[in-house]
């Protein structure tokens, strides 16, 4: 009898161990398995990346680089993968080579995957998001020429177009991106309606001081370091920085097409959990941010002085008008995981600006298009795989420049509550 109970347990115990590894997934499984066990099986089991190098791609800006350190720290070789980060000339550039699949990811502008994604920023393409890669960084320059005639501020620029009236000319990086929102609520909340009272171009972020510098435009919005370029090279002045629009806002993201997620998940979630690492390792400490500068620096990478890039990654401010400040919400990678969660009220936000401007012709389902992109299963899998804390909500709450409080509870009475919109 002893004998039979002992069988059927044993039989009962393999249909349990059976029906788990269906249910659970290697994912869930391997969270039973000791951490020094566990890691040489994600680098070489059934969870092994299925395909050890990839490309991403990025842009010469200082916030490429947790791409760039997760290959130069090697933070890579330890999920099995080799990151290769390829330099591109223009958003443009990156969106193509995506869609063609030339790269496999990217650094990559929040609101240009979900253009994509949504068949607005080119041919439509399944997207997805892995990870937010940095919060806040980016700046608003204006021209010398306005500084002279007495504009310092949104302001002060909002009465110097109504007195001085000509074509006035404000550059971003593309259409559907960060940097093209940013102005756009920036001019809006100071009483300028970005498309009828002056016009709008693109231009890639290292070309931005060039073209300036020839008097092609009167200001931009770009990712650092080109802000402080600016100011550096005495053509421009910082109008205001991207965190004094809104505090802690989403910036660059990690992307790739749905097609490789589907296709390569355990590289997919290998990637992801470096660049976490890397991402925690730069906002570690002082001296981490200081080297990380002289890497990215050079001519590989962003192709500038370390000194136009290390003052606003620690935090040193200068507006080019005299004022100096040190400023605590500059440039973040990581800020104890806050940084990297791809929180949907963050996508929906983009959303409601691509409606605002007429981008989106009519209201998507806000929170659907959020959960398809946003992969937030992969990327608590990579954040676990990192030893990485983990936020548990996916949706926070913001207040932005004009006091109008997000909070993604009702994206389409949001998106049609400015009193200057193009829609």
């Amino acid at each position: 009898m002893a004998e039979e109970q002992k069988a059927s347990v044993d039989a009962a115990r393999r249909r349990f161990m059976h029906r788990s590894a269906s249910t659970l997934g290697a994912a869930a499984l391997m969270s039973l398995v000791p951490p020094g066990v566990r890691q040489a099986a994600w680098a070489a089991g059934s969870d092994a990346p299925e395909k050890k190098i990839v490309t991403i791609g990025f842009i010469p800006l200082t916030d490429c680089a947790s791409v760039v350190m997760a290959a130069v720290n090697e933070f890579d070789k330890k999920y099995g993968i080799r990151i290769v980060p390829t330099k591109e000339a223009s958003w443009a550039s990156v969106r193509d080579k995506l869609v063609n699949g030339d790269i496999d990811a990217s650094h990559v502008l929040y609101g240009l995957i979900y253009g994509l994604h949504l068949g607005v920023a080119g041919p439509k393409k399944d997207m997805a998001m892995l990870m937010a890669l940095n919060h806040n960084g980016q700046a608003i320059t204006l021209s010398k020429k306005l500084a002279d005639a007495g504009v310092k501020d949104g302001a002060t620029l909002a009465a110097h177009m109504k007195k001085d009236k000509r074509e006035y000319t404000f550059a971003q990086t593309f259409p559907t991106g960060t940097h093209a929102m940013w102005i756009y609520y920036w001019l809006a909340a100071n009483g300028i309606h970005p498309f009828k009272d002056a016009k709008a171009v693109v231009v890639p972020p290292p070309q931005m001081v060039a073209n300036m510098r020839v008097g092609n435009m009167d200001g931009f919005c770009v990712g650092e370091p080109w802000g402080h370029r600016a100011i550096a090279d005495g053509i421009g002045f910082t109008a205001i920085t991207t965190q004094d629009i809104w505090k802690d806002h989403p910036e660059k993201v990690l992307g790739c097409t749905a097609d490789f997620v589907k296709q390569n998940p355990n590289t997919a979630r290998a990637m992801t959990a470096a660049i976490i690492d890397a991402s925690r390792w730069i906002d570690a400490s002082l001296s981490n941010r200081q080297k990380m500068a002289e890497v990215v620096a050079a001519p590989a990478y962003i192709n500038t002085s370390v000194d136009v890039i290390n003052q606003r990654i620690l935090g040193r401010y200068t507006n080019g008008l005299g004022r100096t400040w040190d400023d605590p919400n500059h440039m973040k990678f990581y800020a104890d995981s806050t940084v990297n969660m791809p929180y949907l009220s963050d996508g929906m936000w983009f959303l409601t600006q691509h409606r605002r401007w007429g981008l989106l012709k009519s209201d998507p389902d806000y929170l659907a298009v959020a959960k398809q992109i946003n992969r937030i299963d992969l990327y608590r899998e990579a954040a676990t795989m990192a030893k990485a804390s983990v936020v548990k909500d996916v949706m926070r709450t913001s207040k932005l420049m004009d006091g109008a409080v997000w909070d993604g509870k009702d994206p389409k009475k949001y998106a049609m509550s400015f009193p200057i919109r193009a829609a």
